[in-house]
C-alpha cells in the first residue's frame, strides 16, 4: 500500500508541474480558438530517448550555470525562413531559463533579395547573386541553409545587424563561413571597434573575429585580388554573444524547400557540425505535399537520409521531427496528402528513434487551416500562417517541449 501511495503521490506532483507552464498560452486567449486541441500537444516518443535524457541534462546544467550554451536548429521551408516561429519558441525558451546568451545563425537573406528571420538583417554593395537548391541548375557546394550569394566585383561590402526582436541583443564573436576564395580577401570596415583577433579556419570553412565590446552589427570590405577564379561565396554568419548563458538559435529556411532539398547541400553536414546542436527540429513537408507526385515512401526515405546526416555531423544531439502543417493546394483543394505525411513522422519515429510532435493534429487536423484563416492566424493563400499564427505555434511548441523537460526531472 505504501509503493501504492507513493506512486500516486509522484503522479499527482508531475501532473501539477506539469500544468505550470499553461499560463503563457492563457495569456495568447486560446479559449477564442476552440478548434486548436491543447490536450494533444506533447511530444511523442516510441522508445527511451538517450538522447534526449542528455538534452535535459543539459538544459539543468544551464539552469545551475555549469554550461554555457544550447544550440538550436530549426531546418524547414518558408515556415522556417520567415522566421517567427523559430524566434518564439528560442524567445520562450530564454525567457523561461532567465537567459539572454546564445546568439544566433543568420543567412543574408537580404542580400539575397527575399525575406528574412525577424531577430536580423543582412545588407551588402555591389552586385550579389543568390545559388540555392530549387530548380534545375544545382549550385555546387552548397550550404547547410541551402542557399550562397556570390559576388565577382573588384570591390564589394556586406555586414549583418540584429534588430530589435532580437532576444539575445548583443554579440562579441562572429564566425563568416565563405568559400575562401583566394582570388579575394575580406576585411572588417566598422569604425567603432576597439579590439579585434581573427582566425582563418578554413578546415572548418569560416573566418572567426573575436571582439572585446558588444556589438550589435558588423561590417566587411571585399576585395578581388586577382581573375584567376571567380565568385567570392558567402554561406552565411554565426553571431555568438559569449558574454552571458543562453540559447543558440540557428533557423536554416529555404522558400519552396522540400524534404530533398537539404540533401544536395555537399556541406550540410561539415557546416552543421561547426554549430555542435544539441537539439534539431525539422519541419518540412508543406512542399512535398504540395505536388501530385508525392509518394508517402520517398518522404519517408529523404526524411532517413537527412536524420542521417544530421547524426554524422552531430551523433549525440536530440532530433525532433514536426508533423506537416495542414494546408490547401492553389487555396481550393484541401491537401488529403498531409494525412499521409502525418503517418510518415510516426513510422520515422519508430524506425529511427526520433521525437515527433504532432503540430498537424494540434492545429486541428484536416481541413483546420480554413479556420486558422478565418480567425486571422493563416492567410489567403491557407499555407502560411499570419506572424500572430507562427507565435502560437511556436509557443505551442514550446509548451510541448517544457512539459516533456519537466516530466523528464521529476
Amino acid at each position: 500500500m505504501k509503493i501504492q501511495v507513493n506512486s500516486y503521490l509522484k503522479l499527482i506532483l508531475c501532473l501539477c508541474l506539469t500544468l505550470l507552464v499553461k499560463p503563457a498560452l492563457i495569456a495568447q486567449d486560446l479559449k477564442n480558438y476552440p478548434f486548436i486541441q491543447t490536450e494533444q500537444n506533447r511530444l511523442h516518443y516510441a522508445n527511451a530517448n538517450a538522447n534526449f535524457e542528455l538534452l535535459c541534462h543539459k538544459l539543468n546544467q544551464l539552469k545551475e550555470n555549469n554550461i554555457h550554451q544550447i544550440t538550436v536548429v530549426h531546418i524547414g521551408g518558408s515556415h522556417v525562413q520567415g522566421g517567427t516561429w523559430s524566434n518564439t519558441f528560442e524567445t520562450e525558451l530564454q525567457k523561461n531559463f532567465n537567459t539572454n546568451g546564445g546568439g544566433y545563425f543568420v543567412f543574408p537573406y537580404q542580400i539575397a533579395h527575399t525575406n528574412g528571420q525577424p531577430y536580423a538583417h543582412s545588407f551588402s554593395k555591389g552586385k550579389w547573386k543568390k545559388c540555392w537548391a530549387i530548380g534545375k541548375d544545382i549550385c555546387p557546394n552548397l550550404g547547410m541553409n541551402c542557399m550562397s550569394v556570390t559576388n565577382n566585383d573588384s570591390i564589394a561590402a556586406f555586414g549583418v545587424s540584429l534588430t530589435n526582436k532580437s532576444y539575445c541583443s548583443t554579440f562579441n564573436r562572429i564566425k563568416v563561413y565563405h568559400n575562401f576564395n583566394p582570388s579575394f580577401s575580406f576585411e572588417l570596415s566598422n569604425n567603432n571597434i576597439r579590439s579585434v583577433d581573427r582566425i582563418d579556419d578554413e578546415a572548418n570553412g569560416y573566418t572567426l573575429f573575436n571582439f572585446s565590446n558588444a556589438l550589435d552589427s558588423v561590417s566587411f570590405k571585399v576585395t578581388r585580388k586577382d581573375t584567376l577564379n571567380k565568385n567570392f561565396m558567402l554561406y552565411g554568419f554565426s553571431i555568438e554573444n559569449t558574454f552571458a548563458n543562453g540559447f543558440y538559435l540557428a533557423g536554416l529556411g529555404m522558400n519552396g524547400a522540400s524534404s530533398a532539398s537539404f540533401l544536395k547541400c555537399g556541406l550540410f553536414v561539415k557546416q552543421l557540425s561547426t554549430l555542435h546542436p544539441d537539439l534539431v527540429i525539422i519541419s518540412l513537408g508543406v512542399n512535398d505535399t504540395q505536388s501530385k507526385s508525392f509518394q508517402k515512401d520517398n518522404y519517408i526515405d529523404n526524411y532517413d537520409s537527412l536524420i542521417t546526416m544530421i547524426r554524422l555531423a552531430s551523433p549525440k544531439t536530440t532530433i525532433l521531427l514536426t508533423t506537416t502543417t495542414d494546408n490547401f493546394v492553389k487555396r481550393k483543394t484541401s491537401n488529403k496528402r498531409t494525412i499521409a505525411a502525418k503517418d510518415a513522422m510516426y513510422d520515422l519515429m519508430k524506425m529511427d528513434n526520433v521525437i515527433v510532435w504532432d503540430l498537424f493534429t494540434v492545429m486541428g487536423g484536416y481541413k483546420s487551416i480554413a479556420k486558422w484563416n478565418k480567425a486571422g492566424l493563416a492567410t489567403k493563400d491557407r499555407v502560411h500562417f499570419t506572424p500572430k499564427g507562427y507565435e502560437i505555434i511556436g509557443k505551442l511548441m514550446f509548451e510541448a517541449f517544457n512539459n516533456a523537460y519537466i516530466n523528464y526531472k521529476n
